[in-house]
């Protein structure tokens, strides 16, 4: 269900771009507007960016196999990352590019009503794909902050179309104050200094999108609350006496790794803590669904410290 609400959010955002993009690029031809054409080589890229997380999500799908046992999950986080990379380097690479020349050599917009009336027009329609990627994401993040809440997304379709419509939006806002300001001051560079504003906002958003993709790409692990009840669980079981260590990763945004170590009771024979895994594996993947694999390792409370005092601290 999760995977389908990202697909349309993607999807509402393609269809938009790629509209909004057409018509920006012919209203830059038509009327000379740095700001325009720095706008619609931003939705072009949001264009191409859609099309990535569409390609990391089909990647995603795929089964396990004998080079990727625990499957390609991981992929999404990656192409996410791709386009964090692809709005710093080409969005706002180019918006900035276009804003230096259009300050060094300003000359005056031609038929601004042209600019006013796609830029309008682009609002309208960004605003659809906006809406429906707002309401997704309201819809996970519960009576968490927004901040919070993307902090702890694990699922990044959502929250990269929200951003970059955002930046959209703000750009557009951007570009329409520009073009006013160096039409009635007569200040043709003013169109060059929003192409600059509208790469700064291109580059937070890139920003923003790598710091949040990259904790998923090197493994991020459950939320406390989903550790939290796995503990109680465990704890609940007369078969154990003390758990070591629980260690959780996820390999894509419904799919986590689960590593358990666990002091069974001495009084127990080995055939009845392979009972107790077994049993524990099948109670904790029918709780907690998103937990797709699980290894628990038999180990007493004394040799799990010994184990642990004797690793070697990485650097």
């Amino acid at each position: 269900m999760a995977a389908h609400s990202s697909k349309i959010v993607i999807y509402a955002a393609l269809g938009g771009n790629l509209m909004i993009a057409v018509t920006k690029f012919a209203a830059a031809a038509y009327t000379g507007s740095s700001a325009m054409l720095s706008e619609a080589i931003h939705s072009l890229v949001d264009s191409g960016n859609q099309w990535l997380l569409l390609y990391g999500l089909r990647r995603a799908r795929r089964a396990p196999d004998e080079e990727h046992p625990f499957g390609y999950g991981m992929e999404l986080y990656f192409w996410t990352f791709v386009v964090a990379i692809m709005v710093f380097a080409v969005g706002a690479g180019v918006a900035f590019y276009e804003g230096i020349i259009k300050i060094r050599a300003p000359h005056p917009v031609t038929d601004n009503y042209v600019n006013y009336a796609i830029l309008g027009v682009a609002i309208v329609i960004e605003s659809i794909p906006f809406t429906i990627a707002l309401r997704a994401f309201l819809t996970r993040k519960g009576d968490r902050s927004l901040f919070a809440a993307i902090r702890r997304s694990k699922d990044p379709t959502v929250f990269t179309v929200l951003f970059e419509d955002s930046a959209a939006m703000m750009g557009l806002v951007v570009a329409i104050v520009g073009l006013a300001l160096a039409e009635h001051l007569d200040l043709p560079v003013l169109d060059g200094v929003a192409s600059i504003l509208i790469a700064l906002i291109l580059a937070g958003t890139a920003t923003l999108l790598a710091f949040e993709s990259k904790g998923l790409l090197i493994g991020e692990a459950v939320f406390p609350e989903t550790k939290a009840a796995i503990q109680a669980l465990l704890r609940n079981d007369p078969r154990i006496a003390v758990t070591n260590e629980i260690l959780t990763m996820h390999l894509g945004p419904n799919d986590v790794l689960l590593n358990l170590s666990v002091d069974f009771r001495d009084a127990l024979s080995s055939a009845e803590v392979e009972e107790a895994i077994s049993e524990l594996e099948s109670a904790i993947k029918a709780k907690f669904p998103v937990v797709r694999r699980v290894f628990i390792e038999a180990q007493s409370w004394a040799a799990h410290r010994r184990a642990q005092n004797q690793r070697v601290p990485q650097g």
